[in-house]
This record gives structure tokens, sequence and C-alpha cells, in this order.
């Protein structure tokens, strides 16, 4: 056999390997195998996650304008439900993926369970006032009359709905921190499959089932996510993971749960002041009309698309940090994190290119108005050039959160993404005339000035002392 069919049989393997998730502890061995082997399936989630994302938005804009914009209007305040959601999965993936370095397989099972009474409880709260007040919240976002009425209903099954979205991020960070990403990974393709095969249904009809137009797409996502979260549930009781839940787990332990919070409070805390800052940069852009809000978000899936593969990189370094952490193993996480940042870079590279030389070409694949396609192409070319330094502020951002230092990427946050973007965007979009444009320069400028700061404080080791 020769060298390269050798070498070409080894990747082959290891792929395959990664996407069956039978090694779970990341704590010996190989960086860069470490790397490949969580980063695989994180990687497979998010681009399934991103697909749906991308295949959605293309039913729905061949139903209107104000389709569109409303799923951008629902979208961003919606968000918010994500930051938690987001928060407390960062939490779990820090608390599982150390008691897994020290090999407290029982103590992790504990705090697994108390996360996801966590979420049922704030999953049900946000839904009953998000379905009250949907109408309130598209009108205070810039929706018009006829906007609202005809998007309102997506918008209610969205928020009523949205305890699926909690569970599903916040069990997938329980694998992840036992590194099981494989689990994570099949639960999101399972649930985003089912949404991409009902979408169509629901939206224009079929059979006995009438064609809800927008509202259809909610339905879909909803169905597809509460099957996802089902998988989750089954596999976490009766898998043979390191992790399992079983009846003696049910019991409420306020000890663990107040950590649990502690340290989702500083990762909530970085996804709300983004999306805080998102919510007013939507507003500044909805203020040039539907057209530029159309544009902006069809920009925004496709970009998701390309940066989903990246968080699903960020996130194999945070897995990495906290198990090495728990094996007290600190040089090993660091250097996971600049290992996985110089490939996520590296990847991001290509993307730029893509976009710079292709964005109409991208973006033609939605069926809207040649001026919603030329301020999305802008918004692609623009935001691409600070796609390099967006690799390295996901995998910084991740390292930190992997060893539980949630607060010093918010404190970041909160500085370059309120004080300075926010007001930056502002200014350029409306004094200096630039519209939406001003938006995209800032959005690209700030994550970059984010990266920067994240890379002096990570390089002075202070997360490595963090106890969780």
């Amino acid at each position: 056999m020769t060298k390269e069919s050798f070498s070409i049989s080894r990747v082959f393997k290891l792929f395959i390997s990664a996407l069956k998730g039978k090694e779970t502890e990341f704590t010996t061995g190989s960086i860069n195998r470490a790397i490949v082997l969580l980063s695989i399936p994180i990687i497979a989630e998010m681009t399934g996650e991103a697909l749906f994302a991308l295949i959605d938005m293309i039913f729905v804009s061949r139903v209107s304008v104000n389709a569109v914009a409303t799923i951008g209007l629902t979208e961003a305040p919606l968000m918010i439900i994500f930051s938690l959601a987001i928060g407390l999965s960062m939490a779990a993936t820090a608390i599982v993926a150390r008691r897994v370095g020290e090999k407290e397989y029982e103590r992790a099972a504990n705090a697994a369970f108390q996360a996801i009474i966590i979420a049922i409880v704030i999953g049900i709260t946000l839904g009953i006032f998000g379905y009250q007040y949907s109408a309130e919240i598209l009108e205070l976002m810039g929706g018009d009359s006829s906007l609202i009425e005809e998007g309102v209903g997506y918008t209610q099954v969205m928020y009523g709905a949205n305890i699926s979205i909690v569970l599903i991020f916040l069990i997938n960070g329980i694998f992840r921190g036992a590194g099981n990403a494989s689990i994570a990974m099949k639960s999101l393709l399972l649930a985003n499959g089912l949404n991409i095969i009902l979408d169509p249904i629901f939206i224009f009809g079929w059979g006995i089932i009438p064609a809800y137009g927008v509202e259809g797409a909610a339905i879909a996502t909803t169905i597809g996510r509460s099957c996802g979260v089902v998988y989750q549930i089954f596999y976490l009781f009766n898998g043979k993971s390191l992790i399992k839940i079983t009846v003696a787990n049910f019991i409420i332990k306020w000890k663990t749960i107040k950590e649990i919070i502690v340290i989702s409070a500083g990762g909530i805390g970085q996804f709300l002041v983004e999306t805080l800052s998102w919510l007013f940069l939507v507003r500044i852009v909805s203020e040039f009309g539907k057209e530029a809000m159309a544009g902006y978000q069809i920009s925004f899936r496709v970009i998701y698309f390309t940066l989903l593969p990246s968080w699903g990189m960020a996130n194999a370094a945070a897995t990495l940090v906290g198990q090495n952490l728990g094996a007290l193993k600190p040089e090993r996480a660091e250097k996971s994190v600049w290992v996985t940042a110089k490939w996520n870079a590296i990847f991001l590279v290509f993307i730029t290119v893509l976009f710079s030389l292709f964005s109409t070409e991208v973006l033609s694949i939605f069926d809207q108005p040649k001026s919603v396609i030329d301020i999305g192409s802008d918004a692609l070319k623009i935001i691409c050039v600070g796609y390099v330094f967006f690799a390295y502020g996901m995998v910084l951002g991740q390292g930190f959160n992997g060893a539980g230092d949630t607060k010093t990427p918010m404190y970041i946050s909160i500085v370059v993404f309120w004080l300075i973007q926010i007001p930056l965007s502002y200014f350029l979009s409306f004094t200096m005339g630039w519209e939406t444009n001003g938006v995209f320069f800032c959005i690209a400028f700030c994550h970059s000035l984010y990266a920067l700061v994240a890379m002096v404080i990570f390089k002075r080791g202070k997360w490595k002392t963090v106890k969780v």
C-alpha cells in the first residue's frame, strides 16, 4: 500500500470514527486528532442547521417580501431566547466537561438534570409572554400593519413553542461537554431534516393541509425541533454515553442550580449584549425600508450558513479546554485553542474569497427583487473582510467559556458591541449617509476588534485558574 493511499485510509477512518462518536475523553493523545473527532460532528450539525435556515428562507422568499421581513423582525427579539439557551448550554458544557475530565460522571449527570429543569422553566415562562405580545413585538421592531397582519401567526408559534429551542441547545451542550458531539449532531440533523421536508407542506399546503404561508415555516420548525428534543431525551436516559440520567438524579439540588446560573450568567450576558446590539442594528436597517430589511435578512442567512461550521470548531475548543483543565493539563488546554483557531482562520479565508467574487451569484438563489439582492451583496462583501478575525474571536471566546470564565467575553462584548458598535453604526448610517453599509462596516470592524482584545487577555492566562 502506498503512503498516499495509507493517508487517505487513515483520514477516512478518522472521519467515520468522528461521526460515530465513540471517543468521549480528550485529555491525552494527539490534539489535532481530538479537534477532528470533536469538530467534524459539530461542523456537520451546524452545517445542517445552516442549511435548514437557508432552505427555509428560500421557501419563505416565495411568499412575499413581508414574509421575509417578518422572519427578520421576529428572529431579532427571539435571539434573546437563543441567548438564554446558549448561555445555559455554555454552563452545561463547562461543568460537564470539567467533571468528565475529573472522571466524576455521577456529578456530571446531576448537573445535566438541574440544567434541564432551568431550561424548562425559562421556556414555559417566555413562551407565554411571547405568544401574548407577538403583535406588539413586531410593531416595536418597525413592522407596519400589513406586515403584522400577515406575519403575526409566525411570531406567535415561534415564541409560544420556544421551549423546544431552549432544550435542544441545552441538551446538546451536555453531550458536547461529555465529548459526545455525535449525538448532538444527530439530534439537530433529525430536527432540521424534518423541518426541510415539512416546510413546503405547511407553507404552500398539501392535500388536507392548508397553505399557512409564513406561519407554516414556524409550524414546521416547531415539529422538527420537538422531535429532535425527544431523540435527545431518549438517548440521555437510555444511551450508553458517559452521561446518563437515572431516577437517582431526579432531585433538585439548589447548590448546583445556583452554580449553573452563575456560570451561565456570563454566557447569557455575552449573547444578550450581542443580541441587543443586533436589535439596534436591525432597527437602523429597517429605517431604510422593507427592501433593506429583506436584503439584510437574506445576506445573514448566507453568513449564518458559513459561520456555523466555524462555531462548530469553536465549540470543540470549549470541550477540550474544559476536559483538560479538569485533568489538570492547562497547557494542553491552551494549545487546543490556538490550533483550533488556526484551522478556523484557514477555512474562513476561503469563504472570504468566495463572497468577494460571487456574492451576487450566491444570493441569486433567493427569489427577491434586484434592489434586495444588491443590498445583500454589499453586506456579504463588506462583512467578510473581517472573517479572519472572526475565526480567532469565536474560538478564543469559546476557550474562555469552556474554562468557565464566561465573564471575560461578556465584558469585552459590552465595550465593543454596545459602547462602540451601536453609536458608530448610527453615526455612519445617518450622519455620514452610508445607510445600510454603515451597519455592515461596523459589524466587520467590531468583531475584528473583539478578536484582537480577546487575544491579548487570553494570553495572560488567568482563565486557567477558574474553579468550576
